[in-house]
């Protein structure tokens, strides 16, 4: 019996393929450097205290029926006072949405703004975009972005790519580069949409923002994250923003997310979600409430949390500027933010000791599983063509330990290609 042409068209992850791979290593007995998953490991990234006794004192009180479809108002109510106090950002109960996690918001996005052909601009490599184009039958514009600028797009690479457009999909800190945009580089992509809207005809759609921020509370050093509607307030009505604890809170099974923006952009969000019912679990919520409101523990925990975040990235970005003042084909980019450390391994068109060669990116990563027990993403599981030889490597899923004993296994790899 035949499957709906959606079914039949959607593309399969490389990432599920590579963790296939790891998987079956595993099974026979083999130890992997994991540095494919955008999540945590618990026992070495807990989630804060306060947080895990609240969902259990919630359960204890039984809290375990349907939570309201766009979230519980004290939830709600305390996000407000969270996205004022952090970001100076203004938004009313009735412009926030909760959900479970920031995938089904993003995608309820998509559905409540796109129609069959519309246009929406998304950068590469980014997550996810070209999926969620194609479920929602959106013509996917992609831009291509450089390391030159940190893999972030400019307004002159969205320029061209504008007129007519529905939505342009931006994310920061970015999945999978880890890199952020400079305040100068969004505040002209924010004046080249500001100038787009004031262009439009009342009959046509103007053109909005989706703004992936799930990692904004995870920068390092002087790094500062910055959000359209902060640098140009009248973008409010144009912007909706994705947020939530998954990635700041290592909670990314807690299923806790949140958009905010337009209300009658937010409630139409609300009634697909109602449709498919993407709720957070009603305990998860009252304990995220609860702790929202915990700020001198919620600030010690982000303390502690990103600075041993940022030791596993400065050692495996370390590592690889070592390897690459030795001569090996390799580069990295300074971490600026959230879990990933974008890596540059520079080997396609050389040969294994077997005799294969390496013809592409992923070519490369299998080669490196198998020979430095150690697997990261190839940025073509993200959008960018084959022959980028970039990675994405998350620190998440490893311990200092695990990647500080994997360097040596890559350098011993990387000199056995000819």
């Amino acid at each position: 019996m035949s499957v709906s042409l959606l079914a039949q068209t959607l593309k399969g992850s490389e990432i599920i393929k590579i963790g296939g791979e790891i998987n079956e290593l595993k099974r026979q007995g083999e130890k992997i450097t994991n540095l494919t998953i955008g999540d945590f490991d618990p026992a070495i990234y807990p989630i804060p205290t306060g947080l895990k006794h609240g969902i259990i004192d919630a359960y204890h009180a039984n809290q375990t029926n349907y939570p309201p479809a766009d979230g519980v108002t004290v939830l709600r109510e305390n996000i407000t006072d969270f996205l004022r106090e952090r970001y100076q950002l203004d938004y009313a109960t009735n412009q926030i949405l909760v959900a479970g996690g920031s995938r089904p918001l993003i995608y309820a996005t998509y559905l409540a703004l796109i129609d069959p052909g519309d246009k929406v601009i998304y950068p590469t490599p980014s997550w996810n975009n070209n999926h969620y184009c194609h479920l929602s039958g959106a013509n996917g514009i992609v831009v291509e972005t450089s390391a030159e600028n940190n893999f972030m797009p400019t307004a002159d690479d969205i320029r061209p790519h504008l007129k007519g457009a529905t939505m342009l999909a931006l994310c920061s800190p970015l999945n999978p580069t880890g890199t952020m945009f400079a305040k100068k580089d969004l505040e002209e992509i924010c004046d080249l949409v500001i100038a787009e809207n004031k262009s439009r005809g009342e009959s046509e759609k103007p053109l909005y923002i989706l703004y992936d921020q799930i990692y904004s509370l995870l920068t390092f050093a002087d790094k500062k994250h910055y959000d359209p509607v902060t640098l140009r307030p009248e973008l409010k009505q144009y912007a909706i923003y994705i947020d939530g604890i998954s990635k700041c809170f290592a909670a990314t099974g807690v299923r806790v997310g949140w958009a905010f923006g337009p209300e009658n952009i937010i409630g139409k969000m609300k009634s697909i979600l109602g449709h498919v019912g993407a709720w957070a679990p009603k305990a998860e919520q009252i304990a995220t409430a609860k702790f929202l409101t915990q700020t001198a523990d919620l600030n010690t925990y982000l303390k502690a949390f990103k600075a041993k975040v940022q030791h596993s990235l400065d050692t495996l970005y370390n590592g690889i500027i070592e390897l690459k003042s030795e001569g090996f084909a390799v580069d990295s980019i300074d971490p600026m933010g959230a879990i990933y450390l974008t890596v540059k391994v520079d080997y396609t068109g050389k040969t294994t000791p077997n005799g294969d060669l390496l013809k592409t990116s992923a070519d490369v990563n299998f080669y490196l599983i198998k020979e430095a027990k150690m697997a990261m993403v190839p940025f073509s599981a993200f959008g960018t063509d084959a022959n980028v030889n970039w990675f994405r490597a998350s620190v998440g899923g490893c311990s200092l330990t695990d990647i500080e004993g994997m360097l040596p296994r890559l350098k011993a790899a990387l000199e056995k290609l000819k």
